[in-house]
């Protein structure tokens, strides 16, 4: 069985390329991002996923992440999801669309073995628009999913492709640091390397079945009580979404 290290709210999150205010296809996207918040009032931490997408579970993929922005409000966020105007010489004036939600729910951080897990559920939908449905299937946004989580030594070298992304040097604190020692990866525990933006993350495609897996029932959890949606004035996917922030 596993031990449950941290659970939370998940927002999965499209930041449509310039001018697409709509995306329906993968080609629309610029950027898939995730946020986490652990419950009962964690930080806020944005995460930017490699390719636009999830890994594939069936074909175990491994994709590289890495902490963008951590904050307290979602106004801390504003910059990294809000919509932007610019001009540029050859082409006038060019729209960023708001990022929009493209699915919540709940989600577990697990030691299982020698490895971690983040594993999630997406609240079932009220409504299905076949639309969002395929951008969901095209980001490999899975109703119940589970991927082996490892984090990158900050004092390693980053592989080339990684280089050419303007990341921070993530600010660990000795405690932290100490838990890398000579490895380039460690598993991701404490859930609380995820507080410092900067760190890399690799997930990798685990499962679709995660109760059978890992024992969890992430049920129980889509269901408490307490769930404070960070986005709560965000009008689902399902029906007719809204940007999470407009200009400004």
């Amino acid at each position: 069985m596993a031990e449950v290290l941290e659970t939370g709210d998940i927002h999965f999150l499209v930041r449509p390329r310039v001018d697409r205010e709509r995306p329906r296809t993968l080609d629309d996207v610029q950027r898939l991002l995730v946020v986490l918040r652990p419950w009962p009032d964690g930080l806020l931490r944005l995460l930017v996923v490699g390719r636009k997408r999830l890994p594939e579970i069936t074909g175990h993929e491994r994709f590289w992440s890495f902490v963008d922005i951590v904050g307290r409000r979602p106004e801390d966020l504003r910059e990294a999801v809000g919509s932007r105007t610019y001009w540029t010489r050859t082409r006038g004036v060019r729209t960023q669309p708001a990022a929009r939600a493209t699915g919540d729910g709940a989600y577990v951080v697990a030691r299982h073995n020698t490895h971690t897990h983040l594993a999630y559920a997406l609240d079932a939908p009220e409504a299905e628009d076949q639309r969002e449905d395929r951008l969901r299937r095209d980001l490999n946004i899975e109703p119940v999913a589970s991927f082996i989580a490892t984090v990158l030594n900050p004092a390693a070298r980053v592989p080339a492709r990684l280089a050419r992304v303007a990341t921070r040097e993530p600010d660990l604190p000795p405690e932290l640091m100490e838990r890398f020692g000579d490895r380039r990866f460690v598993p991701l525990e404490p859930p609380e390397l995820l507080d410092h933006a900067g760190i890399h993350l690799v997930l990798i495609g685990a499962a679709r079945d995660v109760a059978t897996e890992l024992d969890l029932d992430l049920n129980t959890a889509l269901e408490r009580d307490t769930r404070a949606l960070v986005f709560d004035d965000v009008t689902s996917v399902h029906a007719s979404p809204e940007p999470l922030f407009g200009p400004g």
